[in-house]
């Protein structure tokens, strides 16, 4: 067990840090940026689609980067990444001089998403996966929750020391966690190709496509949006990042008890009540969005790989890739063009959450033809 909890710590400490904080704790910084006059409204939602881009770089960097660095290698590059992309945005240098840093920080993320969590479930008995792939995922919900706090603390110090003090915080998880990094082969079996799983990689990139409008445009709504405020903006990212926390642990649990496709479909629908609630112009809807988008952010993405070795057993780790690189091309398409939406609609939030809710439903859709199909047919099998 003691060896399970510093591999699955490790892998949360990368996670935490190359999504959680180099991506997510973009949200509660939005509007403060905004209302600072670093940059505009759509400015700043085109930066959050920036990060997205650079996730689809990382991701397909990620397993490339693995077999040249190894893995243990590729996280520590990744971590180096998140600090500086974080540190170089203490300065207002404007629009142009932070959309290359964001765009570095998504191919951190990419990188640190693409390997932490199959390298830490390759790194532990098969019976102890299931709950090592939770931690790990549930890193990014201590992410996003860290960065709810630590943002508005250090907020009345000013942009530049919110900046740094992210970037602080990342370099200390990266001391603390290298010598645990997790490890995997990347060749022989494991690196063969896996089942095409067409179907899993289509609900992927749907979910993907309905979570953009929370993971980029939550705390706005609740700020801007609904008057709240930025104090209650970063509020709700933390509950967001909570909420997050306890759908990837309870996950694990989840598809021991139900299998990972009924979970699947569980976690799904849950989304898209979140999606649901964001549109009504009540204030008081957006605690409820704001736990129950958080609950399913985290919690697909780690059903979402535990799926990935029900289908593909040892190939698990290049469907997973697969998976990611599905979610960063469904997440950069939908970010840069709600970004469009977002300024065309005179910065109009029901038509980014409204579109969410529409991707979210597909996606529960598509997840429940691939449990028919998954039923009739064995593992491995999957097209």
């Amino acid at each position: 067990m003691s060896h399970l909890l510093h591999r699955a710590l490790a892998g949360a400490a990368a996670t935490a840090s190359g999504n959680g904080l180099a991506r997510f704790a973009y949200v509660p910084l939005f509007p403060a940026m905004v209302g600072a006059g670093w940059v505009d409204g759509a400015e700043a939602g085109t930066l959050g689609a920036a990060a997205l881009a650079g996730y689809l770089i990382g991701t397909l960097l990620g397993r490339r980067a693995g077999q040249r660095l190894g893995v243990p290698g590729t996280l520590d590059l990744g971590m180096a990444l998140v600090v500086v992309s974080l540190a170089a945005c203490a300065w207002n240098g404007g629009f142009w001089w932070f959309l290359p840093w964001r765009t570095l920080a998504g191919v951190a993320g990419g990188l640190l998403m693409a390997l932490a969590g199959p390298a830490t479930q390759a790194s532990v008995p098969p019976a102890q996966r299931g709950r090592a792939g939770g931690v790990v995922i549930a890193g990014v919900g201590s992410g996003i929750a860290t960065g709810a706090l630590l943002v508005p603390a250090l907020l009345p110090a000013g942009l530049p020391a919110t900046w740094l003090g992210l970037a602080g915080l990342v370099l200390l998880l990266w001391l603390l966690a290298r010598r645990r990094w997790p490890d995997m082969a990347l060749g022989g079996a494991a690196g063969e190709a896996p089942p095409r799983a067409t179907l899993l990689l289509v609900t992927y990139g749907l979910y993907a496509a309905g979570m953009v409008p929370p993971m980029v445009y939550l705390a706005d709504l609740a700020a801007r949006g609904r008057g709240l405020g930025v104090g209650i903006g970063a509020l709700l990212w933390l509950v967001f990042g909570l909420a997050g926390v306890a759908g990837g642990v309870l996950s694990g649990r989840a598809v021991d008890r139900m299998g990972g496709m009924a979970t699947l479909r569980l976690w799904l629908l849950i989304q898209a009540v979140a999606l649901a609630l964001c549109l009504p112009p009540w204030p008081g809807l957006v605690l409820p969005a704001a736990a129950a988008a958080g609950f399913a952010a985290v919690g697909v993405t780690a059903v979402t790989l535990s799926v990935t070795r029900e289908l593909a057993g040892v190939q698990a780790t290049g469907l997973w890739l697969r998976c990611n690189l599905s979610f960063a091309v469904v997440q950069t398409v939908v970010g840069f063009g709600l970004a469009a939406v977002f300024a065309a609609t005179g910065e109009s939030h029901l038509a980014v959450f409204g579109a969410g809710l529409g991707f979210s439903l597909a996606a529960f859709g598509t997840a429940a033809a691939l449990a028919r199909q998954a039923a009739r047919r064995p593992a491995g099998a999957t097209g």
